[in-house]
C-alpha cells in the first residue's frame, strides 16, 4: 500500500486546540503602551470577533462551519503518501511519509486556513481584506477564498518575491485580488521605508505594518495573517487530524513528525495533533525546520516583541531575531519572517519541538532528490522538510533504526521554477548571517519585556 486517500465524508469536523493540553499556559499579548495583557476589544478593529474568540479560547476541539466544509471538500481530505521511490534510493530501513497539501486550487496548505478567515469576516459583515503575503502561497490562498465568499482583497507581497514569483502574483489576480509590491507607496509604512530604503527587498515584517494599517483606515477591510496567530494554527490542524486517522489504513504510527517553519503554520498543521500525543507521554520527535538565512528560533531570542516593522502589533512572546530585521532574498520567501508563532516557540521552550536550520543549497539538492524519485517537485519553503526527512532517513540507515518518519509537503513548486533555473545555473548561495547583523536587529528589542 502505497497511499490512503480519505472519502469526503471522513474529513474532521472540528479543528484541534492544543492550548487545551499544554502543560503550561502560553504568555498572553501585552499593550505596548501599558505592558498590560490585551483582551479580544482591542483586536476587534482589524479582527472579527469569532477568530478573536478562537484566538483567545481553551477549548479542545473547535467545530468547523458547514460552508467552510463544503469548500473544504474541494479538495480535502489530502492524500497521505508513502515515499517508497526516495526509501529505496536511499537505502533506508526507515519508512517515509509525506502529507501531500499540493492538492489545494493554490497549490498549498494555506487555504485550509484563507477559507475559514474568509467566511468569518463574510458572517461578520467584512467586504474586504487586506493582507501581506511572502512567497504568494499565502496571497493566493486568500485570494481563492475571497473569491468564493464575494468579498475584495488587497495584498502586499514582499517586494523580492513580488520580482522572483510572478506566476503567484497572476493566481492573485486571477482570483480577483490587488497586489502591489511592499513596501509600497500605499501606506505609511510603505512610504517611510521607501524614504529610508529606496531599494529595499522587502519583508513580511514590513508587509503586516501594511495590511495592518490599510485596514485599519478603512471600516469596510479588516487585516488577514496567513501564519504565527493562534487561529491560523488551529485552522491547520486538519492536517495532522486527517494524517493521524490515514496511518490507520497502514497500521502505522511516526516516529518522527516534521514540519517546514517560517511563521508556524505548515507545522502547526502536521505536528500540533502528535505533540498532543508528546505531551501525553508519547516518544515521538517533533521537527521544525527553519532556513539558516532566518534562524528565528535557533538563533534568535525567546522574548516580547512586535509582529512588524512599524510596531503597530501587540508585542508577543516568541522566538525573534527583532522587528527590524530584514533578511536575505532567498527564494523560501514563505519563511522570511523575523519571529516565530508564539504558540511553537512556547513548545520549543518546553522541549517539546526541536528546530533546525539547514542551508538553502541542501535543501534544493534534496528537493531535486524527491522530485527526481517521488515525481513531485516541492515549493522552495517544502524543501526544507524535505531535507530534514532525508537527513532522518539516513541517520535510520546508519543505526540500522526501522522508523517511520512523516513529514508535511505544504506546496508544490510548479510557481517557483525560477529557483530551480537559479539552482541549477550556480547562482544560488547559502547565507550565514554575521553575528553582527543580528545583534543589530536584538538592539531595538533588548528593552522590551521578557516572558
Amino acid at each position: 500500500m502505497k497511499r490512503s486517500v480519505l472519502g469526503e465524508n471522513e474529513l474532521p469536523r472540528s479543528w484541534y486546540n492544543i492550548a487545551a493540553d499544554l502543560p503550561e499556559p502560553l504568555r498572553p499579548p501585552l499593550d505596548p503602551g501599558t505592558g498590560k495583557p490585551i483582551g479580544p476589544e482591542q483586536l476587534a478593529a482589524i479582527f472579527p470577533m469569532p477568530l478573536l474568540e478562537q484566538e483567545m479560547s481553551a477549548e479542545r476541539e473547535i467545530a468547523i462551519p458547514e460552508p467552510v466544509l463544503d469548500v473544504y471538500a474541494m479538495w480535502r481530505p489530502t492524500p497521505l503518501i508513502r515515499a517508497v521511490r526516495l526509501e529505496q534510493h536511499l537505502g533506508t530501513p526507515a519508512k517515509i511519509f509525506y502529507k501531500y497539501e499540493g492538492a489545494s486550487p493554490p497549490g498549498s496548505h494555506k487555504p485550509n486556513t484563507a477559507v475559514a478567515q474568509a467566511y468569518y469576516n463574510k458572517i461578520s459583515g467584512i467586504e474586504r481584506l487586506a493582507t501581506e503575503t511572502g512567497a504568494g502561497q499565502w496571497g493566493s490562498a486568500l485570494a481563492f477564498a475571497c473569491s468564493l465568499f464575494d468579498m475584495a482583497l488587497k495584498v502586499y507581497m514582499v517586494r523580492v518575491s513580488y520580482e522572483q514569483k510572478p506566476y503567484r502574483r497572476s493566481l492573485i489576480q486571477t482570483w480577483g485580488g490587488e497586489i502591489v509590491p511592499s513596501p509600497s507607496p500605499d501606506t505609511p509604512a510603505g512610504r517611510q521605508v521607501l524614504e529610508a530604503t529606496p531599494d529595499s527587498p522587502g519583508s513580511l515584517g514590513i508587509a503586516i505594518s501594511e495590511a495592518v494599517q490599510d485596514a485599519a483606515h478603512r471600516d469596510d477591510t479588516n487585516y488577514s495573517l496567513g501564519s504565527v496567530l493562534n487561529h491560523v494554527l488551529l485552522h491547520q490542524t486538519v492536517i495532522g487530524l486527517e494524517a493521524q486517522r490515514q496511518f490507520r489504513d497502514f497500521g502505522l504510527e511516526p516516529d518522527v513528525v516534521i514540519g517546514c517553519v517560517g511563521g508556524g503554520s505548515n507545522f502547526g498543521g502536521i505536528a500540533l495533533p502528535y505533540v498532543r500525543e508528546k505531551i501525553h507521554g508519547k516518544p515521538l520527535r517533533a521537527i521544525a525546520v527553519e532556513p539558516e538565512a532566518c534562524p528565528s528560533i535557533t538563533r534568535g531570542h525567546y522574548h516580547y516583541d512586535f509582529g512588524d516593522t512599524a510596531q503597530t502589533t501587540p508585542l508577543m512572546a516568541m522566538h525573534t531575531l527583532g522587528h527590524s530585521f530584514v533578511p536575505p532574498g532567498i527564494h523560501a520567501g514563505g519563511l522570511r519572517y523575523h519571529g516565530m508563532a508564539p504558540l511553537i516557540s512556547h513548545l520549543v521552550e518546553l522541549d517539546l519541538v526541536e528546530p533546525q536550520a539547514p542551508a538553502q543549497l541542501d535543501c534544493f539538492a534534496a528537493a531535486v532528490t524527491f522530485a527526481r524519485t517521488e515525481g513531485v517537485i516541492p515549493a522552495p519553503e517544502t524543501a526544507h522538510a524535505v531535507q530534514a526527512a532525508i537527513a532522518e532517513a539516513e541517520r535510520c540507515k546508519r543505526e540500522g533504526s526501522e522508523e517511520t518518519i512523516l513529514f508535511g509537503f505544504s506546496g508544490h513548486g510548479f510557481f517557483d521554477m525560477s529557483a530551480y533555473d537559479a539552482y541549477f545555473a550556480e547562482k544560488l548561495t547559502n547565507y550565514q548571517l554575521p553575528e553582527d547583523a543580528l545583534a543589530r536587529a536584538w538592539e531595538a528589542i533588548r528593552e522590551l519585556p521578557k516572558p
